[in-house]
């Protein structure tokens, strides 16, 4: 071998161990790591879920409690928040797909716990059932449970899982979006919607007409986290559910949520008695 052929042969070599050591350093590079090389944190984003999210369609300016929640992380990161449009039913599979890096206010569910790694709590929800029938309030779930009532739901959400457990033989019609079910209460073909404490509160709050929020016995309560991907690792895992559990206890995202319903004239004195988004 002439000595440019091996001079060519040591080059290569040379930068086929210098990719190779590059390829090394970015898989092992860690998830925090990667989010701060990026210089974003990246959120799924759904239009018009307020007390969630909205966005200002003249300035195209987020606001909601899932979006002061993910800019507390974003800046103990010293990363800037991408909100990336999304839908309810695509956000699991936006972190799955690693286009997002995390989901806020996903109801922990089984089978969600297949597809996505959950985070400790950020706050407790309830089910409720919205309705302007006062024969409904004080009822329990088991009573409930009657064909003789209707209820409208969204389909695939978690209140809808909660029909199928706990309102099996009653009536219940499942819509494509929860607006088509509003509709069919507000219209009398149901007798109330059943919903989430939050969403309930201010719907009742933008139309009156669709009665108060009942609260059927048992409370069900159940947890929001926030869904991450299964690749990321232990340290980021580690990270977000300790960040969840230090707001929820010294009480920063209860005074998100709070400030999120302000616009609706919703305050603290609105919960129900025995509600606490502590847990």
């Amino acid at each position: 071998m002439t000595f440019l052929k091996k001079l060519c042969s040591v080059v290569a070599m040379t930068l086929a161990i210098g990719a190779a050591s590059a390829a090394v350093s970015t898989a092992s590079a860690g998830t925090i790591e990667e989010i701060r090389a990026r210089g974003v944190l990246r959120i799924p984003g759904i239009l018009n879920e307020v007390p969630y999210f909205n966005k200002d369609p003249r300035t195209g300016e987020w606001q909601g409690f899932v979006i002061d929640m993910a800019s507390d992380i974003a800046k103990m990161l010293d990363v800037k928040l991408e909100v990336v449009e999304s839908s309810w039913s695509n956000a699991i599979l936006d972190v799955q797909s690693g286009k997002v890096d995390m989901a806020f206010a996903v109801t922990a569910t089984p089978v969600r716990a297949m597809s996505v790694s959950f985070s400790d709590p950020t706050y407790y929800n309830s089910f409720i059932i919205v309705s302007a029938k006062d024969e409904l309030t004080g009822k329990t779930w088991g009573e409930l449970n009657d064909p003789k009532y209707t209820f409208a739901v969204d389909l695939g959400s978690a209140q809808d899982l909660i029909t199928q457990q706990y309102l099996p033989k009653a009536n219940v019609l499942r819509f494509k979006t929860r607006d088509e079910a509003i509709v069919a209460v507000t219209t009398g073909k149901a007798d109330g919607l059943v919903n989430t404490m939050l969403n309930g509160l201010v719907i009742s709050k933008k139309a009156p007409t669709m009665g108060s929020v009942k609260v059927p016995t048992p409370v069900l309560s159940t947890p929001s986290v926030i869904a991450l991907n299964y690749s990321a690792d232990e340290t980021f895992k580690s990270f977000v559910s300790a960040w969840a559990e230090y707001n929820r206890r010294i009480g920063n995202n209860q005074t998100w949520i709070v400030k999120s319903l302000e616009p609706f004239g919703i305050t603290l004195t609105d919960m129900p008695v025995g509600f606490g988004f502590g847990g």
